[in-house]
């Protein structure tokens, strides 16, 4: 860390709470490559900003178009990736947004440190597992990623030839497979509901 910096006090997150009536919250979306996360990650930001609450979408693709583009697919800047969105999503909820990240974030590790930075500064964050079989993700494959991955063009592929490890307890356990995008966004929709992460009153 540089020495030559100084932190300047702000404001506290409960004054930005008061001040703009909302709370912050980090939505962490995690599972295989075309399990659904970038769609209910949509889904769920334009429902938020229909109904008044401010909300903003992290997505992996146009995440690594910009503030990641010096990064690969190694581990090591995978978990580099991950760190910085960790960063990112927490200001946004400092900031009173929920913040909605949908990156495939395939390590345990990367993700109870994401989670970690936000209870250290008294902010919610809630691990979202969309879940869906390999075989369904293979079958629906819009990118062709897979067939890529079986074919040995991508190297160190999440689910093919690089591990996912799947959340102990997510608070959250969504199944891609049975539900559709619109049943998926509405289950986060009223957690964050029972959670009085969202004014009930206001959305319905």
């Amino acid at each position: 860390m540089a020495s030559n910096i100084t932190w300047h006090p702000n404001l506290t997150y409960d004054e930005r709470k008061e001040l703009t009536k909302q709370s912050g919250v980090t939505i962490w979306l995690t599972g295989l490559s075309a399990s659904g996360k970038s769609t209910i990650a949509c889904a769920l930001e334009q429902y938020l900003l229909q109904h008044g609450v401010s909300a903003y979408r992290l997505d992996g693709d146009n995440i690594r178009f910009g503030l990641n583009k010096d990064l690969g697919f190694s581990e090591a800047d995978r978990n580099e990736n991950i760190r910085r969105i960790s960063e990112v999503s927490k200001l946004f909820a400092d900031a009173t947004t929920v913040a909605i990240t949908s990156f495939i974030s395939p390590y345990k590790a990367d993700r109870d440190n994401a989670r970690k930075l936000h209870q250290e500064s008294g902010l919610p964050f809630v691990e979202v597992y969309v879940d869906v079989p390999l075989e369904v993700a293979e079958q629906r494959d819009p990118k062709g990623l897979y067939k890529k991955a079986r074919q040995g063009i991508i190297k160190d592929f999440t689910g093919i030839s690089a591990p996912y490890e799947a959340p102990d307890a997510p608070e959250i356990h969504l199944q891609t497979d049975k539900s559709s995008i619109e049943e998926s966004a509405q289950i986060i929709i009223e957690y964050l509901k029972e959670k009085k992460y969202i004014p009930s009153n206001q959305i319905d």
